[in-house]
């Protein structure tokens, strides 16, 4: 068994995440120091979720977001922080057609996805073993069935606000199904850190992500200024739907609720035989 890897005082934590508005919002008192931290400083690292899920792999950074898909792999290097989860409450990606489908033509078209390790693809994984999907940088999706070099795509970010602005047609909300399949809400993505850490080190550092979101929500005005330089030209109306679709009270804390719809989508993913083990989901405490 490894030794601990204690942070000596003063030395920086390595924080990645995604680009995007909701990630800004939540790192917002973090990145732009409201909170007093202490010893530890935060560095904050930004990559596409697919680099971020490839990264795991590698044990790159201290804390990561990370697709719930990846954590099946990395959960030897990784346990869940119990804060930062986006979690779909009814909702989820949405997988879109040029031209009108069904879930049952879902085997007979070429899908754009964001990635083999998201949790989206392996949702869609779960609701139909066998499609052919071509990967496409997630803020390319809509781009790729719009030009006819993929029939579908699965939008995991905010295309899933204005898809039918650009004409394109919901064929599955993948929240939709999840919850009609298990009562449960869709787990898409949460924030891991590294096991080697001093455990000490694990409870600040999780005191302090749930304090930089919960400073958000209560200053959501200011959060969500800061969060709109990552919101790729979305107006504010609509990156402040999308923010609040995926930064709420379940990002705070999961619930047991929450907690169970991780292990039901990776207990599922492995009986599809999409994950290729079982996974004991932990959460650190």
């Amino acid at each position: 068994m490894q030794p601990a890897k204690t942070k000596p005082e003063g030395q920086t934590i390595t924080v990645a995440h995604s680009p995007d508005s909701d990630d800004a919002f939540m790192f917002y008192a973090l990145a732009t120091h409201k909170l007093d931290t202490g010893q530890i400083q935060f560095e904050h690292v930004l990559q596409d979720i697919q680099t971020l899920n490839e990264d795991a792999t590698r044990g790159k950074y201290d804390v990561t977001a990370i697709s719930f898909h990846a954590y099946a792999y990395v959960a030897d290097t990784y346990t869940l922080l119990p804060h930062g989860a986006s979690i779909g409450e009814g909702y989820g990606p949405i997988l879109v057609s040029r031209t009108p489908a069904t879930p049952a033509d879902i085997p007979d078209l070429k899908i754009a996805v964001p990635g083999t390790l998201t949790s989206a693809f392996l949702a869609l994984r779960i609701f139909a073993p066998n499609f052919k999907y071509e990967v496409v940088p997630f803020d390319q999706i809509i781009s790729a069935v719009e030009n006819g070099s993929c029939d579908a795509g699965l939008l995991i970010h905010e295309g899933q606000l204005f898809y039918e602005s650009r004409g394109l047609h919901k064929v599955l909300d993948m929240g939709e199904w999840w919850h009609e399949r298990t009562g449960l809400p869709l787990p898409m993505g949460g924030n891991a850190i590294r096991r080697d850490l001093d455990p000490t080190v694990v409870h600040q550092v999780s005191d302090y992500l749930r304090d930089s979101i919960n400073y958000s929500l209560s200053h959501r005005e200011d959060a969500l200024q800061y969060a709109m330089q990552f919101a790729r030209d979305m107006d504010p109306e609509l990156a402040d739907r999308f923010v609040a679709m995926w930064v709420n009270e379940r990002t705070l804390d999961y619930g047991e609720q929450g907690r169970e719809a991780v292990r039901r989508l990776l207990a599922d993913g492995f009986a599809a035989g999409v994950i290729p083990h079982a996974v004991e989901v932990e959460f650190a405490e």
